[in-house]
C-alpha cells in the first residue's frame, strides 16, 4: 500500500516513520510512504501556500493552487488514489474506517493547518475528510500519524504474529467493544495476583473468561459499543448465565 503525505512540515513525520512497526513495514516493503513539501508548488516568489480569507475574519486559509498542485504531482496517471483530508469537520476515524481505507491501493493524506483549506480545492480535489477526534489541533500533521498507525497496523504481513490485529479493541475479535485485562509476568505484584484461570492451562475456560471480562469491561467503560456487538448463541447464554443480558 503506498501513502503520500502533503504538509508544509514535512521534518515533522521523519523521526516517526523511522521509528517501530511503520519503520519495519516500510523496510520490508509492505508499505511506501511519500513526503511532499506543498510549498514547492506554490506559484509565487515566497513561496506561500496561505492567505487571508474572503469576508474577513481571524486567521490565513490554506491557498487551493498550491495543494492542488501537489494532488496532481503525486497522483499522476494513478486514478486508483484517494485524497484524503485530515479535518475536524470530517467523519471520525474508528477501526471500521480504518479497515476500509487499507483496502485501497494508495492513499494522499492532505494536512490542513490555519483556519483550514480553501472550499474550492476541497470540492475538486478531495475524497473524504477524516477527523482523529473532537478536537483542534494545530495542524494536520498529528492526525495524518494517527491515521497511519492505524491503517498500517492492518495490513498483511505488517504486526506477523496471526490474528492480533482482529482482536484489539474495537475490532471483530473483542466483538467491537474494549479488550479483556492483560497480565504477565511476575505473579504477584504488590499484593496483586493473576486471576487463578489464566494459569490454568484450560484454553477454553480463559476464552469464556477474557470474554466475559471484555464485557464487563466494555459495559462498564464505553456501554454504547455493546449496542452493536455481534455476538454468538453461545456467547450469549454464557453472559446470561453470569448475569450479563446484552439487548
Amino acid at each position: 500500500m503506498r501513502f503520500d503525505i502533503l504538509t508544509i512540515f514535512p521534518d515533522f513525520f521523519v523521526s516517526p516513520l523511522a521509528q517501530g512497526m511503520i519503520r519495519r513495514a516500510i523496510q520490508d516493503g509492505l508499505v511506501g510512504v511519500g513526503l511532499h513539501d506543498i510549498r514547492e508548488h506554490a506559484t509565487d516568489k515566497h513561496a506561500m501556500t496561505d492567505d487571508r480569507p474572503f469576508g474577513g475574519g481571524e486567521g490565513m486559509v490554506m491557498k487551493p493552487e498550491p495543494l492542488a498542485a501537489a494532488v496532481r504531482h503525486v497522483r499522476g496517471a494513478a486514478a486508483s488514489a484517494r485524497v484524503v483530508l485530515l479535518s475536524p469537520q470530517g467523519r471520525t476515524l474508528n477501526q471500521e474506517m480504518a479497515a476500509e481505507l487499507a483496502g485501497e491501493e494508495q492513499l494522499i493524506l492532505v494536512c490542513g493547518r490555519y483556519e483550514g483549506v480553501d472550499e474550492r480545492f476541497r470540492e475538486a480535489y478531495v475524497d473524504r475528510e477524516v477527523s482523529v477526534g473532537d478536537y483542534i489541533l494545530t495542524g494536520g500533521e498529528p492526525a495524518a500519524l494517527v491515521l497511519l498507525d492505524c491503517v498500517i497496523r492492518l495490513l498483511p504481513g505488517v504486526l506477523g504474529c496471526g490474528d492480533s490485529a482482529e482482536n484489539d479493541t474495537f475490532s471483530q475479535g473483542s466483538r467491537g467493544g474494549l479488550k479483556y485485562p492483560q497480565y504477565t509476568r511476575p505473579r504477584v505484584f504488590e499484593g496483586r495476583e493473576v486471576p487463578p484461570v489464566l494459569l490454568s492451562g484450560d484454553h477454553a475456560a480463559i476464552a469464556r473468561w477474557r470474554l466475559l471480562e471484555a464485557v464487563r469491561r466494555t459495559r462498564q467503560r464505553r456501554p454504547e459499543l455493546l449496542k452493536a456487538a455481534d455476538f454468538t448463541g453461545a456467547e450469549r447464554r454464557l453472559l446470561a448465565q453470569n448475569g450479563i443480558e446484552i439487548k
